[in-house]
């Protein structure tokens, strides 16, 4: 009996979201296939694991098939021998470890980035590459609402006056309830405050992270534009999807502007200064796609200049941001380090989505995620 073998190298457990869409599919459902499955000896696989991963994860995966042949490497020295015969392989791929694959078809990265994965000889290789995006739509979308609430409703601000003590209506300080003469006319306070079924959202990046992010924004009533170079309409929600040429459009036209694009060739630096500019004076920026779209120092002269009403970011194209950045001191900007997939939720289904795609492996079956590697998504 031959044995191929699959390889997986370099579990990592930062996950970093990604925009790109992803096949449609079920956490529900993935990882319930994970018995044992008859499968013809003479397509048994080997997968090489490092580094090693914990002995629970490694009885999962190999749980999947007595067909599957799985190394679990502790050292690199390991790593480059096994990787010789592997059909498959999981983890950190490096130059070197690509030059001794012989026999390789499938890699898995343990994330959904690749600005930071991919190289020229693993672009040229015929491996097909999939890698780990879809896993946490919904938790960044959650993520982004909670920024669209706290600008619309100027929560930041309140947080801000609570540390200090004080009471003061944003609008007009002295403003104070009387219970007399009722809501009958619109005050400065009321105009400082928006309604979300009032404001216009654009999304840059309408991929699994950007329709989820849609999905939320439509139950609060906001009106929707979308830009995404593969438009897929997302049916009750948001019917029409426009190509890139008209994102100076969606900027002039929203309230807020959410990046939930990837980091790819076209994408770097794609909010530069001529970009802002095209922003509404009273929008908002917001980015949990990847830091390397916005120019940090553009977006910086932007706020300084005032030419947009404020910014909140989870990703920067410097991290972790400077203690000494501008943008920590400024009031309108709204920062969080990097965790706007954080949830408990997000390493189980990184665990199915492996366990899936090697069952599909194993049976011959599509892939998810396939990553075209040109476009690096």
């Amino acid at each position: 009996m031959s044995h191929r073998h699959l390889l997986i190298f370099s579990h990592e457990r930062a996950i970093f979201q990604s925009a790109a869409t992803v096949s449609a599919y079920s956490f529900s459902e993935i990882g319930k296939q994970t018995e044992i499955m008859t499968i013809p000896a003479t397509i048994s696989r080997k997968l090489l694991v490092f580094p090693a991963i914990d002995s629970a994860r490694l009885q999962t995966i190999q749980n999947i098939s007595r067909h599957l042949n799985v190394v679990n490497a502790t050292d690199k020295a390991e790593a480059l021998l096994e990787i010789s015969d592997a059909d498959a392989f999981y983890g950190k791929m490096t130059p070197e470890l690509l030059s001794r694959a012989n026999a390789l078809q499938w890699i898995q990265t343990p994330t959904a980035s690749l600005e930071h994965y991919l190289f020229p000889e693993l672009i040229a290789h015929p491996a097909q590459l999939t890698n780990m995006r879809g896993l946490f739509s919904d938790v960044i979308a959650d993520h982004v609402l909670g920024f669209v609430i706290t600008f619309a409703r100027n929560l930041h601000l309140y947080r801000d006056a609570q540390s200090r003590n004080h009471w003061g209506p944003i609008g007009d300080e002295h403003a104070q309830t009387d219970f007399l003469g009722g809501p009958g006319n619109v005050t400065p306070v009321d105009l400082a405050h928006k309604h979300l079924s009032d404001c216009t959202m654009g999304i840059v990046g309408v991929g699994e992270i950007g329709r989820e992010i849609a999905k939320r924004a439509h139950a609060f009533g906001m009106k929707l534009f979308g830009v995404d170079p593969k438009p897929t309409p997302i049916p009750d929600i948001l019917e029409e999807i426009w190509p890139l040429d008209r994102l100076p459009e969606l900027l002039q036209q929203s309230d807020f502007v959410v990046i939930a694009a990837p980091h790819t060739p076209s994408s770097e630096k794609l909010f530069d200064a001529d970009m802002i500019s095209q922003m509404s004076p009273e929008s908002y920026l917001i980015n949990i796609g990847r830091g390397a779209i916005v120019d940090l120092a553009a977006l910086t002269d932007a706020l300084l200049k005032k030419q947009i009403a404020g910014a909140a970011l989870d990703v920067f194209e410097i991290e972790p941001l400077p203690s000494g950045h501008p943008l920590w001191a400024m009031p309108n900007v709204l920062i969080t380090p990097h965790i706007a997939a954080a949830s408990l939720r997000v390493p189980e289904r990184h665990l199915q989505m492996l366990l899936e795609n090697i069952r599909r492996f194993l049976n011959d079956e599509p892939l998810l995620n396939s990553v075209d590697k040109q476009a690096w998504c």
